[in-house]
């Protein structure tokens, strides 16, 4: 086997990376920075109307005659913990073993990956055959850029994805996801007469994480915690919500949540009194997984206007009844979610409640089903629902030549076999395999803990490993 590179030029990309905003929907700065990349290397690249990008390198000399290799990434990142996402460059820092950031998601998922096959890209003692490095948009929030990709955008039919989490693991199949946003209608009013007490709940310190690889974790999701401290609320006194804001992104488990209500002064005394008994339950419930999560109840100022009340609970019995978590697990893969839904963000404006539902499955028409039996709950309720996604499933052979070749390429340059699993996130492969007849995909990436929250961290060592079988990857295939 050959000498590898070190990893140095990987890690310098990815602090570049890190002080280009990129949340889904605003990937402008960073496809600049692509398309640029590839214009100082001189290398051949196309960018199209949704921003992405794939940038295309010869093959080393001797080897023009192998197979197009595609290195797939998407460029966008959850962004948890940003006081403005827009603008905010990310602080990775390297503690011991991990990288992590400071306060915020650290964007090693994808950037990780997209620092990998930049570095790739720059590196001509590397020996590949021809590259297609691709890098798609909006990938988190749902996966507009790999849709709309034309037949033509690449050549490639093997694809090497550098976006899978787990170490060792090949990442051979994914869930479908069926991303939908619902419109609640709501009037805002004068609030009562009489003498009022204004309070803030605030929800927060949970651990949050992916929507799909942390839902069977038991995780506290912030937007059943608010709905049913509301609800609790509502039976002992009359509630008025002028604010409701949860969750920060849709692929995320909702790790926050934060409501303005007032009631009346003689019963601001009764609402305070649940805040010690709500943070006793929430210990004796999530004291192992979640154990930061607190809640508060402060006094806070008056506002001008609140919610109508049957407005507000049209929303709280469309959350009651949809489900929140794993709805089943896989009676074929053993220990694996089939299907589930997750509520990541909730918020109010003057005219309309909005409310995301992500519902993941391996099994489409168990996906497409629950997805519409939710659109309908909300629709008795009075909402209009977008659907934003459909992504598919995707499944590869296992038995394939070139998922053989990955195998023992981890095997022989790390010394173990790694497992090749189905995985409850949702990748871009469905829409790859539907526009590129004949395509073959391995999933590989480093191991990266709790994604999509302001705990994500990305085991440093892993990187260097993975770097290397990409790169010894890409020799054998040339």
């Amino acid at each position: 086997m050959q000498q590898y590179p070190n990893t140095d030029r990987v890690f310098e990309i990815f602090h570049e990376l890190n002080q280009i905003p990129r949340p889904s929907h605003h990937e402008e700065r960073i496809a600049d920075y692509l398309c640029q990349f590839a214009q100082r290397l001189h290398l051949d690249y196309t960018r199209d109307a949704q921003n992405c990008v794939v940038i295309r390198k010869p093959a080393t000399p001797g080897h023009e005659q192998a197979e197009t290799i595609v290195l797939l990434n998407h460029m966008d990142m959850v962004c948890v913990g940003m006081n403005d996402p827009l603008n905010d460059p990310i602080e990775a820092v390297i503690d011991g073993e991990w990288m992590h950031a400071r306060g915020t998601s650290l964007g090693a998922d994808n950037g990780i990956g997209l620092s990998m096959a930049l570095a790739i890209l720059e590196d001509d003692s590397i020996v590949h055959g021809p590259l297609e490095v691709i890098t798609t948009t909006n990938e988190e929030d749902g996966m507009s850029g790999a849709s709309n990709l034309s037949p033509d955008f690449i050549q490639g039919r093997k694809v090497i994805n550098l976006d899978s989490e787990d170490y060792d693991t090949i990442t051979t199949g994914a869930a479908g996801a069926y991303l939908q946003i619902h419109h609640l209608p709501l009037s805002r009013v004068t609030p009562p007469g009489g003498k009022l007490s204004w309070l803030c709940i605030n929800i927060d310190g949970g651990r949050g994480g992916h929507s799909g690889v942390d839902i069977n974790k038991n995780r506290a999701s912030a937007t059943t915690l608010m709905w049913a401290l509301l609800s609790a609320i509502g039976d002992d006194c009359t509630v008025n919500l002028a604010t409701l804001d949860v969750g920060q992104a849709s692929a995320s488990i909702a790790s926050s949540a934060t409501a303005i209500i007032c009631v009346s002064k003689d019963e601001a005394a009764l609402v305070k009194a649940r805040e010690a008994h709500f943070n006793e339950w929430l210990h004796d419930e999530y004291g192992k997984t979640d154990p930061g999560i607190r809640c508060s109840i402060t006094e806070t100022e008056p506002r001008r206007f609140v919610i109508n009340s049957d407005d507000v609970n049209a929303l709280l019995a469309a959350l009651e009844q949809i489900p929140q978590g794993v709805v089943k697990m896989s009676e074929s893969m053993p220990g694996t979610v089939e299907t589930s839904n997750n509520v990541g963000r909730i918020t109010c404006d003057k005219r309309e409640f909005t409310v995301s539902t992500h519902t993941r499955s391996f099994v489409e028409d168990d996906m497409i089903k629950l997805g519409e039996e939710i659109k309908a709950i909300f629709a008795a309720e009075g909402a209009t629902t977008e659907l934003m996604m459909s992504a598919p499933a995707w499944q590869e052979d296992q038995h394939s030549d070139f998922l053989k070749l990955t195998s023992d390429t981890f095997q022989d340059v790390l010394g173990w076999r790694p497992r090749m699993v189905a995985m409850h996130f949702v990748l871009e492969a469905g829409f790859f395999v539907q526009k590129y007849p004949g395509i073959q995909m391995a999933s590989i990436g480093p191991r990266i803990v709790e994604p999509h929250s302001t705990s994500e961290r990305v085991e440093v060592s892993t990187i260097h490993d993975i770097w290397k079988v990409a790169i010894e990857l890409l020799s054998r295939l040339a």
